[in-house]
């Protein structure tokens, strides 16, 4: 069976080709997390698994729950999901989407762990920081792991920069050993 990421990927590019046209893709951003957060509820799963439900019933209730939000064409992308079998991955498509949307928008996404809360003027110098190294907008999510001791770890797509205090203290310790 193929992985949830590539059964995601045509879905997530044909929506973003349809949002990109339409000069909508904030709205489709929207949607599609609105869509991943209302499958991702437990009693809605249950519903989508259960095989005694119809298709187009699935797809009428995620509707109903999404409100006034989704267009026709965002109710059509529904009906496809339930009629496919693939609303689970909504939250993966959603994913793919925001990647090629922050990539048509320059923009790239830091995953930043650190070992002490950041305040918004320490995460803007760092975002700034990374800015400069990478050329692109950095929009940086940030966590906080105490067990980094100190330092930051900084995701950039397939890049990592781990300045934590632990992990200079594992080469150090590498180089002692050596």
């Amino acid at each position: 069976m193929a992985e949830p990421r590539t059964v995601a990927r045509p879905y997530a590019e044909a929506v973003f080709k349809l949002a990109d046209a339409e000069h909508e893709l904030g709205r489709w951003a929207d949607m599609l997390a609105a869509l991943a957060q209302v499958v991702n509820d437990e009693r809605v799963r249950r519903i989508i698994t259960d095989p005694n439900v119809s298709d187009a019933k699935v797809a009428g209730l995620i509707i109903a729950i999404l409100g006034g939000k989704p267009s026709a064409q965002a109710e059509n992308f529904v009906r496809v999901l339930a009629e496919a079998k693939r609303l689970e991955l909504a939250e993966e498509i959603r994913v793919q989407f925001e990647a090629l949307k922050n990539e048509r928008e320059g923009l790239i996404e830091a995953e930043v762990v650190s070992a002490f809360e950041l305040d918004a003027a320490q995460t803007r110098d760092l975002e700034s920081r990374l800015e400069k190294r990478t050329g692109r907008k950095v929009k940086a999510r940030v966590s906080v792991d105490r067990g980094l001791i100190g330092g930051v770890k900084v995701v950039l797509g397939d890049k990592v920069i781990d300045g934590s205090a632990r992990a200079q203290l594992a080469a150090l310790e590498t180089a002692l050993k050596a």
